[in-house]
């Protein structure tokens, strides 16, 4: 990631400042934020200040005082405005660029754990698409697990780009080195609670696979869509470019962290997904089992399972405590689909993979605002900050294996709040 404040000239390979601002206001021109004054505030306010103040941090409590205006008294433990607003900044920023920014050469990012916005250059693919396979959103419910609304399933232009024809795309080896050298320097400053928790990802020389889910859909956006029934349809009629939202911003979130860190992942969709990289690799999976189904492949001990349960008239996909302890509640279930989302849930368990050296991490959210959320707790500092202190792992120690299940506040579709309502060891 290549942040506007280190820059040089352009023949140095470095970003032109312009540029960059050129960019910012294509953005806050967009339907995404042109809507949002405070969000396009908060925007112009972040990017002067990265190509202004290189070397310098910004606080939430500037953010607070000079963008939002709040007192001198501000206090982020009471209030947490800013975080919401980031949050905000960022999903819009995400969606910007799987739509009209697909095509633009200079992305906008602001990293999770932080408030400084980066710049960097985009390399776009050229090939035009596949006839009928433009970037729609299916209009028709599945018959077995039903799609929430309209942010729930969509054509992701970004992440099959990555894996066209099958292949592997190494994130890292998008960016020019001059983007590696720096984001060695900013590893040194990861926080240590981050470095803890993802460290078992961080160590080897193989670079861990990232596994997002991709249901199979049959039909197509224009007659509408629904999940597969290997009972009544045929194997060539499947299409499998469709994921979840949340899955692609998911993905997306953790390439910021991995870049911080100084390291890389490669990413798999779930079909293409095998038993092999299971025994030969760390995996990361973003998605629930319901469709990330080649979870159903691992054997794992997760005491946490997704299944569609009907609550009178309708249907939800809830999360079942298969272990609850006594008195506790074993059903956990999101808003009914018939009604706007306030609450989902997710899960996040960290196992051993099929071979005890390797490790398996699941972030899957009852829905794809769900999973998005599960990714947004495991790359939050203070978030892992709580698991390891509750989990009572010191910094800089190894981690073991665990499972969480979080309660998700939601509003227009994006996660906004989560907190832990289980938290246990396996081990």
């Amino acid at each position: 990631m290549l942040n506007a404040t280190q820059r040089r000239s352009e023949k140095d390979g470095a970003l032109d400042p312009e540029a960059c601002l050129d960019e910012v206001d294509r953005l806050v021109r967009s339907p995404h934020l042109s809507g949002s004054e405070a969000l396009c505030k908060l925007l112009h306010f972040l990017a002067h200040h990265a190509l202004d103040s290189p070397t310098e941090h910004i606080k939430e409590y500037e953010i607070a005082t000079q963008v939002f205006g709040r007192p001198p008294d501000f206090d982020p433990q009471a209030d947490s405005g800013v975080r919401v607003q980031m949050a905000r900044l960022r999903t819009k920023l995400a969606e910007y660029y799987l739509s009209d920014g697909a095509s633009d050469a200079i992305q906008v990012e602001v990293p999770k754990g932080g408030y400084s916005l980066s710049f960097r250059r985009r390399i776009i693919e050229t090939d035009a698409p596949a006839p009928g396979k433009e970037v729609r959103k299916p209009t028709a419910q599945p018959e077995s697990i039903p799609i929430r609304r309209s942010r729930a399933i969509m054509v992701v232009a970004l992440l099959w780009a990555l894996t066209i024809a099958g292949s592997i795309a190494y994130i890292a080896f998008r960016r020019p080195r001059s983007i590696d050298r720096l984001n060695n320097q900013a590893a040194q400053a990861v926080s240590p609670v981050l470095r803890t928790f993802w460290g078992p990802f961080l160590l080897g020389s193989e670079p861990p696979f990232v596994v997002f889910s991709n249901a199979e859909f049959v039909g197509n956006p224009i007659t509408g869509m629904r999940y597969y029934n290997r009972t009544r349809d045929s194997g060539n009629s499947i299409s499998e470019h469709y994921t979840g939202i949340g899955e692609v911003m998911g993905v997306e979130e953790l390439e910021g962290l991995f870049l911080h860190f100084g390291r890389q992942f490669q990413i798999k969709r779930g079909g293409l997904f095998t038993l092999d990289d299971a025994r030969t690799n760390n995996l990361i999976f973003v998605g629930s089992p319901t469709e990330n189904l080649t979870l159903g492949e691992i054997p794992e001990n997760s005491g946490f399972a997704f299944k569609q349960i009907q609550v009178g008239q309708d249907w939800t996909q809830a999360v079942i405590d298969l272990r609850p302890r006594p008195g506790e509640s074993a059903n956990y279930l999101p808003t009914p689909e018939t009604q706007p989302m306030q609450v989902d849930y997710a899960v996040i368990t960290l196992a051993h993979g099929l071979d005890r050296s390797r490790w398996t991490l699941i972030l899957a959210g009852a829905s794809t605002v769900g999973t998005q959320a599960a990714v947004d707790f495991a790359c939050d500092p203070d978030s892992v900050k709580d698991i390891l202190r509750r989990l009572e792992i010191s910094p800089g120690s190894d981690m073991k294996p665990f499972e969480a299940l979080l309660r998700v506040k939601v509003a227009n579709d994006v996660p906004l709040t989560s907190e832990l309502v289980k938290l246990r060891r396996t081990e």
